[in-house]
């Protein structure tokens, strides 16, 4: 009979198995419903049997904790960046230099898609994934191990047999076209501005502190070069062969070339077949493929001599400017779109373009029926470039951002420091209110499952004017709206009753507070604890926290300033929305936090660098056992910064030039934890 340890390395090796399938070769053999069946059995087990659980379980890829920040790390090999061109001419300056530096030499060059994406280092070591580091600034970056290990086509151990004990891989992570859309809808549903391109919504996502949000958003990767390795294989290309063998997802556009005009063919073939790829490409790295070779050509002080990146350029073309119309966010903010004859723009046609803000009209001087240039900024979202200024018709007047809003007419207002203008009229602006009430009936704020057809209609009868309105509802109401019927309307009501009992952070979330998003909601949920203690911070609070700059401390304090806001939460509270939870609901989530010792009571401590006796989640938990409140950053109000080795060099000199301590380990034991 198969012992529970058996279990769990059989599930283990299974669910490994078809995470490969799935996410590096696209070919599942069982459903998502079996798939999740198998994770389940292995997450009851080790749950039962938590001595059992290992680092490189599928079970551990979103850890519960969030990080807060993250730790350099020193590259063991650079990370250099390569010399760009978008000639031919300079590729075959490329070649010709590659030849005569190795004397006439015969050598093949390894031709492979260049991802538009964010540079990232692995360690394996025994097979298990060890650490993830970002480029940073070529010799040390961020430790980001705690999200990459979200990304399903990043095997936590490696497949098969043969790799070395110690193995650096260096890719790329990408978010796919499908996902960035996806995501930027959501933003642009909950009035925060859309990502501008894949590659910033990869980086933004992977500097995420949670590593729970990093998970929601489906990042992937390739990898495309070993460092070092003397043992493994001369050739670049059959390295990369055996790391698909280890189960890690290497492009399928790679080529040998043999020749110059082989290069070329591989440049041409590329340049259209990409634009068929779920993910960003921008271009060809071209590397001279014997790893001895590279060795012989060396490098300079900025990029190795045997690389090169040809660079693509972007699908430029033109068309004509039929008019401008402005749309109203959830926020107030108003945001400009032109409408364009139709026009065909790498595969897809394009009819309408963001213009993102009044500083943008202003600086492409648009006129009415003026010819522009469209590209696709990340190969995706349409953009207007320039204008064809020499054809422009007398009679086209300039484009003038517009004063008033287009829905209520109210006079906008601009923020000082902000581009966007936006609509003050937060309470009769009937496009903002439907959209607020749509952000707060949101799964990750009150999740309540009502669609913006119905606010349309409930809005329209007068029936809800606002979020407060929704707990007035009753299912005779519902019953008014087109297709609604008795099991659907005490459906919703009872989903509107259960809503009141959402967490905190799920709540602040769904106010809508300008800049508030959700990991900041969380914050503000975990240190106040209630909304009245929030509504209570002073801006310089606010400015102490971690993840709250000055922008989103003025925000806050501006919103809980509003009689209207407050009015609104009074209503919500008065209707039983929990914003003011029980304290030992906390209690729970914190474990013993708020109930030992509080030598450290209301100050503020900063963390660095690596630790012997403990990790640094240990020592977190510790401080706040002694009432600290830990920070990721260093300001005048630190009272001491806990410090390892290794220990970020920028943390110790700001702690140096304000007069903080610096403690190490020891001397932080024996002053709170061995104490008599």
């Amino acid at each position: 009979m198969e012992s529970t340890a058996q279990q769990i390395t059989r599930l283990r090796e299974e669910i490994r198995q078809h995470e490969y399938l799935y996410y590096v070769r696209s070919a599942p053999l069982i459903s998502d419903q079996a798939y999740d069946a198998l994770m389940k059995q292995l997450e009851e087990l080790e749950t039962s049997h938590p001595e059992l659980i290992t680092a490189d379980s599928p079970t551990q890829r979103v850890g519960a904790d969030r990080s807060e920040g993250f730790r350099l790390v020193a590259h063991r090999y650079p990370m250099l960046s390569l010399s760009n061109t978008y000639e031919y001419g300079e590729v075959a300056a490329f070649y010709r230099r590659v030849s005569e530096a190795l004397g006439g030499e015969a050598f093949v060059i390894t031709a492979e898609l260049k991802f538009d994406g964010l540079s990232i280092s692995l360690i394996y070591r025994q097979g298990v994934l060890k650490q993830a580091v970002t480029r940073g600034d070529g010799l040390q970056g961020d430790d980001v191990t705690a999200n990459v290990r979200t990304i399903r086509s990043i095997p936590l151990r490696l497949r098969g047999a043969g790799y070395p004990d110690e193995l650096e891989v260096r890719g790329e992570i990408l978010l796919p076209f499908a996902e960035f859309e996806r995501l930027n809808r959501i933003r642009i549903e909950q009035g925060e501005p859309p990502f501008a391109n894949p590659r910033n919504a990869a980086s933004g996502t992977l500097k995420q502190l949670d590593p729970a949000i990093v998970a929601e958003r489906n990042l992937d990767a390739y990898f495309y070069y070993l460092p070092g390795n003397t043992e493994l294989d001369d050739s670049h290309y059959s390295r990369l062969q055996h790391c698909k063998e280890w189960g890690i997802k290497v492009s399928e556009a790679v080529g040998c070339c043999h020749s110059l005009e082989e290069v070329y063919d591989f440049l041409s073939y590329w340049d259209i077949r990409r634009k068929d790829l779920p993910v960003a490409t921008d271009g060809v790295v071209l590397k001279v493929d014997s790893k001895e070779q590279q060795e012989r050509l060396g490098y300079t002080a900025k990029s190795p001599r045997w690389a090169i990146a040809y660079k693509y350029q972007a699908e430029r073309v033109r068309t004509r400017l039929l008019s401008v119309e402005y749309q109203v966010g959830r926020t107030g903010a108003i945001t400009p779109v032109a409408n364009l004859e139709p026009v065909l723009v790498s595969g897809t046609v394009v009819k309408r373009a963001s213009l993102h803000n009044a500083d943008i009209i202003r600086a492409l001087d648009l006129h009415s029926g003026d010819y522009v240039y469209i590209e696709k900024g990340g190969e995706i979202i349409p953009k207007i470039v320039s204008v064809d200024t020499e054809i422009r018709s007398s009679e086209g007047s300039p484009i003038t951002f517009i004063s008033h809003c287009p829905d209520c007419g109210s006079k906008l207002m601009r923020f000082e420091g902000e581009a966007a203008y936006y609509c003050p009229n937060r309470r009769n602006c009937p496009t903002q209110q439907k959209a607020r009430i749509e952000h707060y009936a949101s799964r990750k704020a009150a999740d309540i499952n009502i669609g913006p057809e119905t606010i349309e209609r409930l809005y329209a009868l007068g029936l809800v004017c606002d979020v407060a309105d929704l707990y007035n509802l009753r299912s005779e109401d519902l019953l008014l709206l087109p297709g609604f019927a008795t099991k659907a309307s005490k459906k919703l009501v009872a989903a509107i009753e259960t809503s009141k009992h959402r967490p905190l952070s799920a709540l602040i979330f769904g106010l809508g507070i300008l800049h508030v998003g959700e990991t900041v909601s969380r914050r503000l949920a975990a240190t106040f604890r209630s909304i009245d203690r929030l509504a209570q911070s002073s801006f310089e609070e606010l400015c102490r926290l971690p993840d709250i700059g000055e922008v989103i401390a003025r925000s806050i304090v501006d919103f809980f300033a509003d009689p209207l806001n407050r009015e609104l939460i009074d209503r919500l509270s008065a209707a039983g929305v929990c914003l003011n939870p029980p304290q030992e609901d906390f209690e729970e989530t914190r474990g013993e936090t708020l109930k030992e010792g509080q030598l450290l009571q209301g100050r503020t401590v900063v963390i660095s660098g690596v630790f012997a006796r403990h990790s640094r989640e240990e020592y977190k938990t510790l401080l706040e056992r002694l009432g600290a409140k830990v920070s990721s950053s260093i300001s005048s109000k630190t009272f001491f910064l806990l410090a390892g080795e290794n220990m970020g060099p920028a943390k110790q000199e700001k702690a140096l030039a304000l007069g903080i301590e610096i403690m190490d380990e020891e001397t932080f034991t024996a002053r709170y934890i061995d104490r008599p």
